[in-house]
C-alpha cells in the first residue's frame, strides 16, 4: 500500500517574495481556493508580522479556506508567534511555523551567537508556540549547510518540545542531491524520538536542483514536500509542486502518494503565473508550453502511433487536453498529414509528397509554420472552407464609456447580426458572436503576439476555445488586434460548427 506525501505549497508566501509578483488580498483568496481545489495539504499563507496586508491575508485566508491546514511564517521571536496567532484565529486548522538559522553562518555571522544559544531559542519558541496552536512545525534554517551532528540535536530538542513537523531547508540550494539524502537518513538514524513529528523538506533551485534534492529526502524518511506552483521563489526558485508530485506519480514502484488532483495542475499553473505576471519558461516540467510539443519528424510519427513512445505522461493527466505536433523544418510528411486531416483535407500520397516538398522549404525560410500556410501549400483557401465568416465588426469604446460591439456573421450564406456590451471591446465582441453562435463554449487560451514592430504592427491572435468536451484552435493576423481576436475566435468555432 502506498504511503502519505503531504503537500505543503508556500507559493502565497516564499513565492510570492518574488520581486514584482505581489499579490492583494483578493487574488491571495483566488489562489488559496484553487490550492485547496487541487488537494494541498497545508498551505502557508504568509508572514504575518511584517505587514498589516500580509496580516489581513492570513485572516482572510484562513476564513475563506475549508479543510487544509493554514499555515503562518514567524521568527524565533515571540512577538511574531503571537501575531501569528492572532491571524490564525477563524482557521478550521492551524499551524505555526517557526525557527531559526542553525548553520555556523547563520550562528556565528546573522546572529553573533553561539550553537548552545541558538539551541535554547529553538526550544523556547516551539513551547511558546505550543501555547497557541497545537500544531508547531520549526523550521532549521540553512540546515543544507548545518553539521548534521549539531541539525540532530536541535532536531531532538526541538521535538521533545512539542514541534509536529520538523523542516530542514536546503536554505541557498547549495546541497548534492547525495548529501542532502544523507542529511536525511541520519536525522532518522540518530535522532530520538523522530517518530513523532513529520521531517519535512524545503529546498532552493540556485544549482538547478531542488527537485533532485526532494525527491532525495522522501526516498529517506521525509514525508512532508515545500513547494510552489511553477517553482517560483526567492532568487532561483523553489522545489516545483507539479514536478514531485507528478515524479511520485509516474514512479508509483517507489511506494508514495499525494492527495492532488493532478488534472487541475496546468490550469493553477497558469493562474498563478498570470496573477503573478510570472511567465512559465516554455520547457518547463509538466506545464511549460512545449512540455508536450513534438516537432522532431521521429518524434512526431512515434507519437501519432503511439503516445508513449515519447510521453512518459498522459498530458490529460495534468489538464492538458493533448500533445502537440509543431510544424517545423524538422517535421516529417507523418505530422504534416496529420495536421491537413485536422483541417479537414486529405490527399493521396504523390499530392501529399508534392505538398511536403513545399513545405520543407517554406518551413526553412519561416519560423512558425500555421494551419494557413498549411491550406494554402494545399491550394485550399481557408476563407472559402469557412462555414462562418466574419462580415463586419463594429466597436465603440474608450475611458469612461461601456464597450459596445456590433458583428455581421455570413453562416451558410445566411446573414445575421448581432450587438452586446462588455468588459472592453474584445469582451463585448465575444459577446455579440456568442449571442449568434449558440452553442456552449469557453476560451481556454488567448494569446497575442506582435509580428513587427511600431504602432502600425501587425498582431497574430491564437485561441484555444473548449466545446463539447474538446479544445479547438483559432488563428488570425491583424493590424486591428480587436478584429484579429474575433476572427481567431470564428475560426476555432468554425472547427466545430456543422
Amino acid at each position: 500500500m502506498a504511503e502519505r506525501l503531504f503537500i505543503f505549497d508556500t507559493t502565497l508566501r516564499d513565492g510570492e517574495q518574488v520581486p514584482g509578483c505581489q499579490l492583494n488580498s483578493i487574488e491571495k483568496i483566488q489562489v488559496a481556493r484553487a490550492l485547496e481545489e487541487l488537494g494541498v495539504d497545508v498551505i502557508e499563507a504568509g508572514f504575518p508580522v511584517s505587514s498589516p496586508g500580509d496580516f489581513n491575508s492570513v485572516v482572510e485566508i484562513s476564513r475563506a479556506v475549508t479543510w487544509p491546514v493554514i499555515c503562518a511564517l514567524t521568527r524565533a521571536v515571540e512577538k511574531d508567534i503571537d501575531v501569528a496567532a492572532e491571524a490564525l484565529k477563524a482557521a478550521k486548522r492551524k499551524r505555526i511555523h517557526t525557527g531559526i538559522g542553525t548553520s555556523d553562518y547563520h550562528i556565528r555571522y546573522k546572529f553573533n551567537s553561539t550553537q548552545e544559544e541558538i539551541l535554547e531559542r529553538a526550544v523556547a519558541c516551539v513551547k511558546y508556540a505550543k501555547r497557541h496552536v497545537e500544531d508547531v512545525e520549526f523550521y532549521c534554517e540553512d540546515a543544507g549547510r548545518t553539521d548534521n551532528v549539531y541539525l540532530a540535536r536541535v532536531v531532538e530538542a526541538v521535538i521533545r518540545a512539542g514541534a509536529t513537523v520538523v523542516n530542514i531547508p536546503d536554505t541557498t540550494g547549495y546541497c548534492l542531491p547525495g548529501d542532502y539524502a544523507a542529511k536525511i537518513r541520519y536525522l532518522t538514524e540518530h535522532v530520538d524520538g523522530i517518530h513523532k513529528a513529520v521531517i519535512s523538506t524545503h529546498c532552493h533551485n540556485d544549482l538547478g536542483m531542488a527537485t533532485a534534492n526532494t525527491v532525495q529526502g522522501v526516498l529517506n524518511g521525509a514525508r512532508q514536500v515545500e513547494v510552489t506552483v511553477n517553482g517560483i521563489g526567492e532568487r532561483a526558485g523553489n522545489t516545483s509542486l507539479e514536478e514531485v508530485v507528478m515524479i511520485f506519480r509516474s514512479h508509483r514502484e517507489q511506494g508514495f502518494e499525494t492527495n492532488i488532483r493532478t488534472t487541475g495542475i496546468y490550469g493553477v499553473s497558469r493562474m498563478v503565473s498570470s496573477l503573478m505576471n510570472m511567465p512559465v519558461q516554455p520547457n518547463k516540467a509538466i506545464v511549460g508550453r512545449n512540455a508536450f510539443a513534438h516537432s522532431s519528424g521521429i518524434h512526431q510519427d512515434g507519437v501519432l502511433k503511439n503516445r508513449e513512445s515519447y510521453e512518459i505522461i498522459d498530458p490529460k493527466e495534468v489538464g492538458i487536453d493533448e500533445s502537440a505536433i509543431v510544424l517545423t523544418a524538422r517535421s516529417g510528411r507523418a505530422a504534416l498529414k496529420h495536421r491537413l486531416n485536422l483541417l479537414g483535407v486529405k490527399l493521396d500520397s504523390e499530392k501529399l509528397d508534392k505538398v511536403y516538398e513545399d513545405f520543407l522549404k517554406l518551413a526553412d525560410r519561416k519560423k512558425d509554420v500555421n494551419d494557413e500556410d498549411v491550406l494554402m501549400l494545399a491550394g485550399k483557401d481557408r476563407t472559402s472552407m469557412q462555414r462562418i465568416r466574419l462580415e463586419y465588426l463594429q466597436v465603440t469604446s474608450g475611458i469612461g464609456l461601456r464597450s459596445v460591439a456590433s458583428v455581421g456573421l455570413n453562416i451558410a450564406g445566411e446573414h445575421f447580426e448581432s450587438a452586446a456590451s462588455g468588459n472592453g471591446p474584445v469582451d463585448a465582441a465575444i459577446k455579440a458572436v456568442k449571442n449568434v453562435i449558440r452553442r456552449q463554449m469557453t476560451i481556454q487560451e488567448f494569446l497575442i503576439q506582435a509580428i513587427n514592430r511600431g504602432s502600425d504592427d501587425v498582431g497574430k491572435v491564437h485561441m484555444q476555445v473548449a466545446h463539447d468536451g474538446n479544445v479547438y484552435y483559432g488563428f488570425s493576423a491583424n493590424t486591428d488586434i480587436i478584429a484579429a481576436s474575433v476572427e481567431a475566435f470564428v475560426d476555432a468555432i468554425n472547427k466545430f460548427a456543422e
